[in-house]
């Protein structure tokens, strides 16, 4: 059996070595005139590869413009993150770079999702940087028919006023003779990003701060 001939970076089998003499006779019998330099350029190529047995499905398929291409998370840094949907709290690859978001995947080390992700999760990077997202606090009084702008630190006050007085007009300090000290007229939903320490501390303020029983979580629904 006859052994493959070393040409270049690896073993050309007997097979191939007529192949490229047939090439190379093929060369010597097409009409290349000067203007076919880029054409002659590309059959050397072409010969070369053949000679190193590459077989056109590696990086010798690869164009110029294709070999500079790299993907857009490259150089970046990554946070790991929650996504803030359900409460079912797949986790996410937040990819950002020089202070601007670039992308956010599913984290393929998450327990619960293993980087998967469902379509309002995976929009999350739309959601974030979407041209028609709301950044400003909007408002539209009673029997309004226009939504106005006004700043966070007015919504802010208008919440806790709102929030007070709901508490005020409802608490209930005792029922049949027993000290009750709660409201039914407020309640709280957590959100799927909440983690341990922040619940404690929200069921602590509005339980023992402002009396109020209706609480619970999205992750528990």
């Amino acid at each position: 059996m006859d052994s493959p001939v070393q040409t270049g970076r690896h073993a050309v089998p007997p097979e191939e070595i007529g192949v490229c003499e047939g090439l190379h006779d093929l060369r010597k019998s097409l009409p290349f005139t000067s203007a076919d330099k880029t054409s002659s350029k590309e059959f050397r190529r072409l010969k070369r590869y053949i000679r190193e047995y590459a077989d056109g499905t590696g990086l010798e398929a690869m164009s110029d413009k294709t070999r500079a291409m790299h993907a857009r998370i490259d150089g970046a840094e990554v946070a790991r993150s929650v996504c803030p949907y359900c409460g079912v709290g797949c986790g996410q690859l937040v990819f950002h770079k020089d202070g601007k978001l670039i992308s956010i995947e599913g984290d393929p080390e998450s327990p619960i999702s293993q980087g998967n992700l469902c379509p309002k999760g995976a929009a999350s990077y739309q959601l974030l940087t979407h041209s028609r997202r709301e950044t400003k606090m909007k408002y539209r009084a009673p029997r309004a028919k226009e939504w106005t702008e006004i700043s966070m630190d007015r919504a802010l006050d208008m919440l806790a006023d709102r929030v007070w007085e709901s508490r005020k007009r409802t608490f209930v300090h005792k029922k049949d003779g027993r000290t009750i000290n709660h409201t039914t007229a407020i309640c709280h939903l957590g959100g799927a990003t909440l983690d341990i320490e922040e619940n404690y501390l929200i069921r602590k303020l509005f339980t023992l701060g402002l009396g109020m029983v209706c609480i619970s979580n999205q992750a528990r629904i």
